[in-house]
């Protein structure tokens, strides 16, 4: 569960810390300004709590006074919850032939419409088969279709482009 490039276990508490100096933090949030690392550690003992290092990479190192048990399982929470919000776009892909019937483009076109509601990205693949690879110019023009017609909830995120025996186009929707 790494935590911007350092994991929760991986923070330095108590006599870990070997600074000369910190930069100290109280229990209700409060600074307490800059002072020597046995210094925060006593109030720290004081206080009957832990001193954690927060913010290792800052000039002094910034450290806090907290119950160290708590912190951990408030950043863990903290974390499944930011997991929990991510959306993940997935690639959904539709593959046509360049000799389609119109009523079977438009089953894609509404496919590929349900996809885009759903906030996926569309990889429209149109493949070209023996003597279709030929023509592959006069083709372009399905891929314009489809985009023209999905024009009202998605854009052309990457325009038609060939590759090997297939033209391809990705649409995402409009945001």
């Amino acid at each position: 569960m790494p935590r911007e490039g350092k994991a929760i276990s991986d923070l330095m508490i108590n006599e870990q810390i070997r600074d000369k100096e910190v930069r100290l933090i109280g229990e209700n949030g409060e600074m307490l300004g800059v002072m020597s690392s046995r210094e925060a550690q006593r109030l720290a003992d004081e206080a009957g709590l832990d001193l954690v290092k927060i913010a290792p990479t800052a000039t002094p190192p910034v450290c806090k006074i907290v119950d160290y048990g708590k912190y951990k399982y408030e950043q863990l929470r903290k974390e499944k919850e930011a997991r929990k919000k991510q959306k993940v776009i997935e690639i959904k892909e539709i593959r046509l032939s360049p000799n389609i019937d119109t009523n079977d483009l438009n089953t894609k076109v509404n496919a590929a419409r349900k996809f885009l509601s759903k906030g996926d990205r569309v990889k429209i693949t149109l493949r070209f088969r023996g003597r279709e690879m030929a023509h592959m110019n006069n083709s372009k023009h399905i891929l314009d279709d489809i985009a023209e017609s999905l024009s009202d909830i998605a854009v052309v995120e990457k325009a038609p482009k060939v590759e090997g025996r297939s033209m391809t186009m990705f649409l995402a929707e409009k945001k």
